[in-house]
């Protein structure tokens, strides 16, 4: 299980949170656990803090970065991955244009703060 005790749904709009604590989200399977969480909660978004994901989630050569987050599309849950990704924006264009093209759509999001998922969530319901 990847979640901890202060994991929580947000009722409202179908929200499920992971907490900022807990184990580094860092092999593929974890996507999945978190998928698993998402649908007992009937939550159809998964919000989850920058700071759970491995390092090497934002490296592309690494490849988890793509295979995380074909799961959450192959499975219909939306990611998004909250926090500031300034630095792995600016260390790497290969990254800054999976960016653009990932907040295009409405499958994975990267959003900096919880205003931005607000406003996001709101535009897109």
């Amino acid at each position: 299980m990847i979640t901890d005790d202060a994991t929580a749904p947000d009722d409202q709009v179908g929200i499920h949170r992971i907490s900022t604590d807990g184990p580094a989200i860092a092999v593929p399977q974890d996507a999945l656990d978190l998928i698993g969480e998402a649908w007992g909660a009937s939550a159809s978004t998964v919000v989850v803090p920058v700071g759970r994901f491995d390092p090497t989630f934002f490296d592309l050569r690494s490849g988890l970065l793509g295979e995380v987050t074909q799961k959450f599309v192959n499975y219909r849950i939306r990611l998004v991955v909250l926090g500031d990704v300034t630095a792995h924006d600016a260390a790497s264009d290969a990254f800054r244009d999976y960016l653009r093209e990932t907040n295009a759509g409405g499958q994975i999001w990267f959003v900096a703060d919880e205003a931005e998922l607000l406003g996001r969530i709101g535009a897109d319901a």
